[in-house]
């Protein structure tokens, strides 16, 4: 039956990336594609790919998400994630979650095992116990680094805009051999942000949306912008309207920019299999593999490739 040629774009958040985690945030999104894709060659859904992908983000400390996810101005963590199916636009998607290792997991059964399409803090919680996901202590998602930030950022004279530049969110869009698109968004959100905050991750067409009849995309960068302009959506209307991925992303971050002062990233797939990861901001890591090659970058312009081959043996290696 494979007639498309499978495709995984992730990213691992858009924003300024510090000298000293760019390896790991490098490391991190080549070896979330490499998993996505993993699943695609042998046989399995976009939507698996895509869910594959953003949990091995959220159990890496270096991103913002799961794991390693900033804290909430009472010091807590608390998530939202997305994950959507382009085939008949299901949709499940979590918000303000506690305590559990894998919002995306959460998002998925939301969307196949109930009704609705998103559910929130406690609901969620009472989704998790009952679908058997197991309660992690809230401790154990809290890295030294986000502390150290959120004890910053409590300081009087501290501007927590500015350490909101090193954001993220982890995403993943793919298009399995059927030519059915998936993504997935995840976050930890914004640093000392109100408690019950929601961002656009866990809003639909903002941090992500899927549709086979035009293609998939994740967002990053700052969510109340993304949610003005309902990012996700407004990429894909781009490409509706004849334009490429790559200028259909450039258009609707340039409008986000121009019109509400919003800075992110998103990566996109259409249903033709044509990728793009662009960024209005310094820097958004990023890796798509596509034909068995593996392209990765941080920094505007900057493309590594190399053959899944050579990647899978130096991922053995340690990278």
């Amino acid at each position: 039956l494979g007639r498309m040629k499978p495709v995984i774009v992730v990213h691992g958040g858009a924003g300024r990336i510090f000298k000293e985690r760019e390896e790991g945030c490098r490391a991190g999104v080549v070896r979330a594609a490499l998993r996505g894709y993993g699943v695609l060659k042998q046989g399995g859904s976009a939507v698996d790919a895509v869910e594959e992908a953003v949990q091995s983000m959220e159990d890496d400390p270096h991103f913002n998400a799961g794991c390693g996810s900033v804290l909430n101005e009472k010091g807590e963590v608390e998530m939202d994630a997305i994950i959507m199916d382009g085939k008949n636009l299901d949709c499940g998607a979590v918000s303000a979650v506690k305590c559990i290792a894998n919002p995306i997991k959460l998002a998925r059964l939301v969307m196949e095992k109930t009704k609705h399409m998103l559910l929130t803090d406690h609901g969620a919680q009472l989704l998790a116990q009952a679908m058997g996901i197991p309660e992690i202590p809230g401790e154990k998602l809290i890295t030294e680094r986000s502390r150290e930030r959120w004890k910053k950022n409590l300081e009087p004279d501290s501007n927590p805009e500015e350490f909101q530049k090193d954001l993220g969110t982890v995403g993943a869009v793919a298009i399995d051999s059927e030519g059915n698109v998936a993504c997935a968004t995840s976050t930890g959100g914004l640093s000392n942000k109100l408690i019950g905050r929601v961002g656009d991750t866990a809003c639909i067409g903002s941090g992500g949306y899927a549709d086979n009849h035009s293609g998939a995309t994740s967002t990053t960068g700052h969510g109340e912008s993304i949610m003005k302009v309902v990012l996700a959506r407004l990429i894909l209307y781009h490409m509706e309207q004849g334009m490429s991925p790559e200028v259909a992303a450039d258009t609707a971050l340039d409008y986000m920019k121009t019109r509400v002062g919003g800075l992110g990233g998103v990566i996109v797939v259409n249903k033709a299999g044509e990728w793009a990861a662009r960024f209005s901001t310094k820097q958004m890591s990023w890796a798509t593999v596509k034909d068995d090659n593996l392209h990765y970058g941080i920094y505007a312009g900057e493309k590594h490739i190399k053959s899944v081959d050579e990647a899978l043996a130096s991922e053995r290696e340690g990278f």
